[in-house]
């Protein structure tokens, strides 16, 4: 199943956050003892048997006092109940059963998902049994953990994978019979996403408003240009307006993740007005993790005052802030305007081309191996590292296998070197490149 996605529910302060980093294996959500500090939208990619899913920790999307947190958590209970593939509604050992957990659990047992229930904070035998009381709350599956600790967290992951089924992915054909490209339009609400749609497919398909996240359901629309087929997917569709004062970062969000599962690049919308935020950068390295190819379309920059090199000045800040993957087309483009917009269209079939490209192992061979000779990796404990053989590796990613003597001494910063070397002698812009150094 392309894109599974895991939802972490549950009231403030149960461990939400300090579980999704254990399911990461990274600390990458703020940790603290006050109640709510989660404000990072919390998202990102874990591996565990062999397969990958998506989880999101709903907390980093709950605002405001006390008194609006329980409408708020109770919204986003609704919204991972109904976008997410799986929910896991943590509570916590300590505090025992509280009104806010009853009222959740009661919301959840109505979900068609699956629900597991995970007890946090349990880390010895007395919590364990303070613990048994949640079985009251009537879930099937219950799993004591310590996020802390990472014990119990092992169960929970494979209970978590057998629901993953295999990836099937659908291919859409062209007229040749050859895969379609997929192109997604990703980037926070408001960016000028369906904007860009209407003006490429010259028709009013999704409804282009002002309000932030009017646009829902991902739409894809099969186009032709330059003689050349794709889809695009636009995380797109329309709410109902009831619905639109929702906060809607966390469906969009979940979107976005899913529109870049189904792509093969995708077309990172960032809005020239507002200027670069870390959310654009944590939706550009989540594409780069998950191996997609990419183009940043700088868009709205029409309503920028402009001096001789503003543009220039602008890329150079842009990629400052994505480094180290700074290999990317950057486009500036007015959706409204039409302004360089098919541009962007040429630029992402050519990453989509780059994305596929397979190289000689014997031209491979030929260019790499005199740039080592050149720059050999340094001595290791007295021994000296050689590279004997390099060869692309076949996957969906360009990845490339270096094969030596004492793989373990060749660190990252020749890794990057080796990386630097192949976008410089075969054109590799816009997509990421994965380097392997294997025994020989």
């Amino acid at each position: 199943m392309p894109g599974f996605t895991v939802a972490i529910v549950g009231r403030p302060n149960v461990g939400k956050s300090t579980l999704f980093n254990r399911l990461l294996e990274q600390r990458k959500a703020i940790v603290d003892d006050i109640s709510g500090v989660t404000r990072d939208r919390q998202y990102g990619i874990a591996d565990w048997n062999g397969k990958t899913f998506n989880v999101i920790d709903t907390g980093g999307f709950v605002h405001g006092s006390d008194d609006v947190f329980e409408r708020e958590i109770r919204k986003q209970v609704h919204i991972a109940m109904d976008e997410a593939d799986l929910i896991l509604f943590v509570c916590d050992t300590v505090t025992g059963i509280t009104g806010q957990d009853e009222e959740m659990a009661d919301i959840l047992r109505r979900s068609k998902k699956p629900v597991l229930l995970v007890v946090n904070k349990v880390d010895n035998q007395e919590r364990a049994l303070f613990g048994t009381e949640f079985y009251g709350l009537g879930f099937e599956k219950t799993f004591m953990i310590s996020s802390i600790s990472g014990s119990g967290t092992g169960e929970l992951l494979d209970e978590v994978t057998e629901h993953i089924g295999e990836d099937v992915a659908t291919e859409q054909l062209d007229k040749d019979g050859n895969p379609m490209p997929k192109f997604a339009i990703i980037g926070q609400p408001n960016a000028g996403k369906s904007t860009l749609l209407n003006a490429l497919i010259n028709e009013e398909r999704t409804i282009v408003s002002d309000i932030a996240g009017t646009t829902r359901d991902t739409i894809h629309t099969h186009y032709k240009l330059f003689g050349k087929e794709f889809m695009l997917i636009d995380t797109a569709g329309i709410r109902k307006k009831k619905n639109v004062q929702e906060d809607l970062e966390f469906y969009s969000v979940i979107r976005a993740i899913r529109a870049m599962d189904e792509a093969d690049v995708c077309l990172l919308l960032i809005d020239a007005s507002v200027g670069v935020t870390t959310q654009d950068v944590s939706i550009f390295s989540l594409a780069a993790r998950k191996g997609k190819g990419i183009v940043v379309l700088v868009n709205k920059w029409d309503t920028v005052a402009k001096e001789t090199n503003t543009a220039r000045d602008y890329e150079k800040m842009l990629k400052d802030r994505i480094a180290p993957f700074t290999d990317v087309p950057v486009i500036f483009t007015s959706a409204s305007e039409k302004t360089r917009i098919f541009q962007a269209m040429e630029k992402a079939l050519e990453v989509y081309e780059n994305r596929t490209k397979r190289i000689a192992t014997s031209e491979l061979n030929d260019i790499m191996l005199k740039e080592i000779e050149r720059f050999a990796p340094p001595m290791t404990r007295g021994y000296s590292v050689k590279i004997k053989f390099v060869q692309q590796v076949p996957t969906h990613v360009p990845s490339f296998a270096f094969y030596c003597n004492h793989p373990d001494a060749i660190k990252e910063p020749y890794k990057n070197f080796l990386e630097n070397k192949i976008r410089s002698h075969f054109n590799f812009s816009g997509v990421p490149v994965r380097i392997f150094i294997r025994q020989k």
